[in-house]
């Protein structure tokens, strides 16, 4: 009896002990002040020589210009490269939103044989780099919004071609997305009203609650610190809910084609297949659902460039995604 209570007692000590570190984990998650500094005037230098090489390999295959986009929802300047054929005609050409992948990243030239393909093949591009996005100091940096505004720059991309790019036929255009950028389409797609006919994304992040609680207190930082989330999921229900895209597939009303590999070790399976199931469960005649199993280079199976050369770096995983992506996109803009 006496040792029966002397193990309940060393349990609950035990159990009390591993409480306080969970706590103390989650205290530090979310403590809005506990980031590293961030060098932005080095990020502004980088975009500066990313520029200078993107505009060196477009130079006689297209034509590339880098604007400002007007944001729809406050007083923002978005950044924004656009890419268009040499021959351009007037209202003649369909066009992509391209929205780049990463927290904090930025557009760059690992995307550049890609364009080219897509302007090659009569497309008008605009890549936007939406608030949060590193090299353009820090304010714009500081005013990233996970799922919310970010999504509205998106949106405001394809104003711009709407509004003044003449050769666009508004009623030709897509949105195409990586990752994070995936994400960022899937929510555009299914507000109740975009300008898209299509999208096309890959292995995009579907539901920050569940990622949040998988990924743990490192990643969380991200997130608590940002104005209009400023919370965990237990905290800010309903905010993560509205920021997931896999809550919101009921609203899909386009063709949508996605793709999602069973190795990656970023947005891994156990999330994705809540999208793949919610997709083919209600949107089976409007959303292609491609799942690759165990691709090369798992996350990015199909972003593989030389940097050298600006040239693809194909596998067999990443020929196959290309050429079902271009036929997609095709169908459904050309």
């Amino acid at each position: 009896m006496i040792n029966h209570l002397v193990n309940s007692f060393s349990l609950g000590i035990l159990l009390l002990v591993f409480t306080s570190i969970s706590f103390a984990q989650q205290d530090s998650a979310v403590d809005p002040n506990d980031h590293r500094e961030h060098d932005h005037q080095a990020e502004i230098l980088k975009v500066k020589k990313s520029d200078e090489r993107l505009f060196a390999a477009a130079k006689g295959v297209m034509q590339l210009s880098k604007i400002e986009v007007d944001s729809q929802i406050d007083e923002l300047k978005i950044p924004a490269y656009l890419f268009a054929p040499l021959n351009a005609k007037k209202d003649s050409h369909p066009a992509l939103v391209w929205v780049y992948g990463g927290i904090h990243d930025r557009f760059g030239t690992n995307y550049f044989p890609f364009i080219k393909e897509a302007v090659d093949r009569g497309f008008v591009v605009i890549a936007p780099e939406y608030r949060g996005a590193t090299g353009y100091g820090a304010e714009y940096f500081n005013a990233i919004d996970y799922g919310g505004y970010e999504v509205n720059d998106i949106l405001s991309a394809a104003d711009y071609l709407n509004e003044s790019v003449s050769e666009v036929d508004s009623k030709r255009i897509g949105v195409i997305g990586w990752s994070h950028g995936g994400y960022i389409s899937l929510l555009a797609v299914t507000r109740e009203k975009n300008p898209f006919a299509c999208a096309a994304t890959f292995v995009p992040v579907s539901n920050l609650v569940f990622r949040m609680a998988y990924k743990g207190p490192e990643y969380q930082k991200t997130f608590v610190k940002q104005k209009r989330i400023a919370g965990l999921p237990h905290e800010k229900r309903q905010v993560y809910i509205d920021r997931s895209p896999v809550y919101h597939v009921d609203k899909l009303k386009i063709p949508l084609h996605v793709q999602i590999a069973t190795n990656d070790r970023d947005v891994e399976f156990v999330e994705s297949e809540l999208l793949v199931n919610a997709l083919r469960a209600k949107k089976p005649k409007l959303a292609d659902v491609v799942v690759l199993k165990d691709p090369t280079h798992g996350h990015y199976f199909n972003r593989q460039v030389d940097l050298k050369t600006l040239k693809r770096r194909d596998t067999d995983a990443q020929i196959d995604s290309w050429n079902c992506t271009w036929k997609f996109l095709e169908q459904h803009l050309k």
